[in-house]
């Protein structure tokens, strides 16, 4: 490798944290809400990153997030056909309200947090998710002076789904929800191999360092 080339990833790795592996949990509490066609895309292997512009700080000279291993919650209510690609908007389905119940499939941990540097970076690395040009027009746009970083999930499906009720406190604009009751995840089993996620990571970084 170049030296030059070094140096950029060098230079990637200040802007990017990797999750230290800690043991897979029993059980979690807390679930971060998303798009159900996105935790679709997660749970089939076809997408392992998500953008977010809250729940992370800098903490001590490092990001942080709020949490690191959550549940997927699907959600319904503010998706948008055209916010994803053509190939998915059939498989999408777009509801006036959130359901009475949650079917949750599956648990997620950060592996990695990057700081997008530009929007043709993000742009580059279009094969690695389903949102379309919209999508990432609302996440530049909103607080535009904020930081946008991407996440790289490591996702596991649960050996049994597990339906909830969707309790009035889990509504309105929020990302996080702390669940009335743990779920008992054990037995979950991942959904990419961790070569595969270690690929992914190495391309980000090689992205966001061009």
């Amino acid at each position: 490798m170049a030296g030059q080339d070094w140096a950029r990833i060098s230079a990637m790795k200040k802007e990017s944290v990797e999750m230290v592996v800690a043991p897979q949990p029993t059980s979690l509490g807390v679930g971060l809400k998303e798009w159900a066609i996105i935790c679709t895309a997660l749970e089939q292997g076809q997408q392992a990153v998500l953008l977010r512009k809250g729940g992370i700080y800098d903490a001590a000279g490092e990001f942080e997030l709020e949490h690191r291993e959550f549940l997927l919650l699907p959600t319904y209510l503010h998706q948008k056909a055209e916010s994803v690609k053509p190939s998915w908007r059939s498989r999408m389905s777009i509801l006036s309200s959130e359901p009475e119940q949650i079917l949750v499939k599956s648990w997620a941990r950060v592996r990695h947090i990057f700081r997008v540097p530009h929007r043709a970076a993000l742009e580059a690395l279009d094969e690695l998710y389903l949102w379309d040009k919209p999508l990432l027009d609302m996440r530049f746009g909103y607080r535009p002076n904020s930081p946008l970083y991407l996440l790289l999930l490591e996702t596991f499906l649960l050996a049994t789904p597990t339906t909830i009720v969707h309790h009035p406190a889990y509504a309105g604009c929020k990302s996080w929800v702390p669940l009335h009751a743990e779920m008992d995840i054990r037995g979950s089993v991942p959904v990419m191999q961790p070569a595969k996620i270690q690929q992914l990571s190495e391309r980000i970084q090689k992205a966001f360092a061009a």
